[in-house]
């Protein structure tokens, strides 16, 4: 990480690096504020600490600084309740926080990110431990927190070439390992980040808008939802040069609808966790991975495989273990790791089916929501959807389905309802809804995390 800014600073140093609602900071600005941070933490002898900060310029210069000290920082979602983040905080030890709230309750060393500065003429030794936690969204439980190490993880950024004329839509939160991975693109070519808060979609198509954005990574949920915007709004959209999807499965009517919606962009989807890392990445505007890239013993160097319906992935890459409980950390099998997804192979595709958290159980009936989802989606009329299991007296759990409806499709909800189960007529039983109900954005926007739809079962 300070690597990466110290090498575009020495090269551009009046590039504008990033552009917040509070401010537009060029990488000298952020190399500047970086090492007094870092000699605030010496100072004070801080080896590690948490973040709550939503501002993307202060969380650049408080990464980067750790980084130059190898101190540990970990960042939590800014908005996060102040008592729900004391209990996790105190899960991980953290007793130094790094924020601008006043809203925590007491135990906690609490710093304004100004009051960390310091002169500092260190130099980062080669080979030194630069540590980062970072923390999964949570979808399916409680967040877990991942030990990395910065070296690692701008390994292959600091091979890409420079491309000042970037500009990146921040869609994910920094926190998270998706949005830790823009970070380290926009610095490793030397682009522009554009920042705002909040980071809702609305958020994101007004910077689209505004801002003269030509790069944007994003879950496909956030997708959904951005096009929404877009649609009710009537807005122009800008012409975009790069699209990356990640997070979840890229549906094939969301891929055509980006095509058609940004022609000129390249789109390229990337499977990463925030355990395992950056694995594999496709362009070729189909869903999932091709089976080519799959380990065998004709592709032996191949980091991922396929066994009973789940994606492993090689042992050795990504995190250097969870923090806390050892025992939660992924169990290795002859030398492979499962990922928790769940992937079918057909026609030379592995296709994702969900996550194995999200299975709903129908009477003993496994059901994935995903390709339902994506069946529901696709019905004319239907803006955004989500497939859930909804807890059952008599069978465990049924299928419901949640959708928001287009201005036109709202005139005729029954037509619409009627157009999704004929989607899905020729589905097994279990697997076809038993509720389909029409819903306002807003609901399908609070049932997401990081971005990304949470299909977990509710209660009846």
């Amino acid at each position: 990480m300070i690597g990466l800014l110290e090498k575009a600073a020495a090269e551009r140093p009046a590039q504008v690096a990033v552009v917040t609602p509070e401010a537009t900071l060029t990488y000298g600005d952020l190399l500047d504020g970086a090492r007094r941070v870092a000699g605030g933490l010496a100072e004070r002898g801080i080896e590690r600490f948490a973040v709550l900060e939503p501002d993307a310029g202060w969380v650049l210069r408080l990464l980067a600084g750790a980084a130059a000290v190898g101190s540990e920082p970990c960042q939590y979602q800014p908005d996060l309740d102040a008592a729900q983040f004391a209990e996790q905080a105190a899960a991980l030890g953290h007793t130094v926080v790094v924020t601008r709230r006043t809203d925590l309750p007491d135990g906690f060393t609490v710093l304004r990110p100004g009051e960390l500065t310091a002169p500092f003429a260190g130099t980062v030794a080669p080979g030194a431990p630069q540590p980062v936690m970072i923390r999964t969204t949570g979808t399916t439980g409680l967040p877990k927190a991942a030990r990395h190490d910065w070296t690692v993880l701008a390994r292959r950024a600091g091979t890409a070439r420079p491309h000042p004329e970037q500009r990146w839509l921040l869609a994910y939160g920094p926190q998270q390992f998706a949005g830790i991975q823009v970070l380290l693109h926009v610095l490793s070519v030397h682009a522009t980040l554009v920042a705002p808060f909040p980071r809702q979609p609305r958020d994101g198509l007004a910077a689209l808008l505004t801002e003269d954005v030509t790069c944007v990574s994003a879950t496909p949920t956030y997708w959904r939802f951005l096009l929404a915007e877009a649609r009710s709004a009537r807005a122009a959209l800008p012409r975009l040069a790069q699209i990356t999807l990640g997070g979840e499965a890229s549906p094939p009517d969301l891929l055509a609808e980006l095509h058609d919606a940004f022609p000129d962009a390249r789109i390229s989807q990337v499977y990463a966790s925030t355990e395992f890392g950056s694995i594999a990445s496709v362009r070729d505007g189909l869903p999932g991975l091709a089976a080519s890239s799959l380990w065998s013993p004709e592709h032996p160097e191949g980091q991922l495989r396929v066994e009973d319906g789940e994606l492993l992935v090689r042992a050795g890459t990504g995190m250097l273990g969870y923090a806390g409980d050892a025992a939660e950390s992924p169990r290795e099998v002859d030398g492979w790791v499962a990922t928790g997804d769940l992937v079918e192979v057909v026609d030379g595709r592995v296709l994702f089916r969900g996550r194995s958290s999200e299975v709903i159980n129908v009477g003993g009936v496994k059901v994935h929501p995903l390709p339902i989802e994506e069946r529901v989606a696709a019905v004319p009329g239907v803006q955004v959807a989500r497939v859930h299991g909804r807890a059952n007296p008599m069978v465990g759990a049924v299928v419901a389905v949640e959708v928001a409806l287009t201005a036109e499709a709202r005139a005729d909800e029954s037509a619409v309802k009627a157009a999704i189960r004929t989607a899905c007529a020729d589905l097994p039983r279990a697997w076809q809804p038993r509720s389909i109900k029409v819903v306002d954005e807003a609901v399908l926007a609070a049932a997401t995390k990081g971005g990304k739809t949470v299909r977990a079962t509710s209660p009846e």
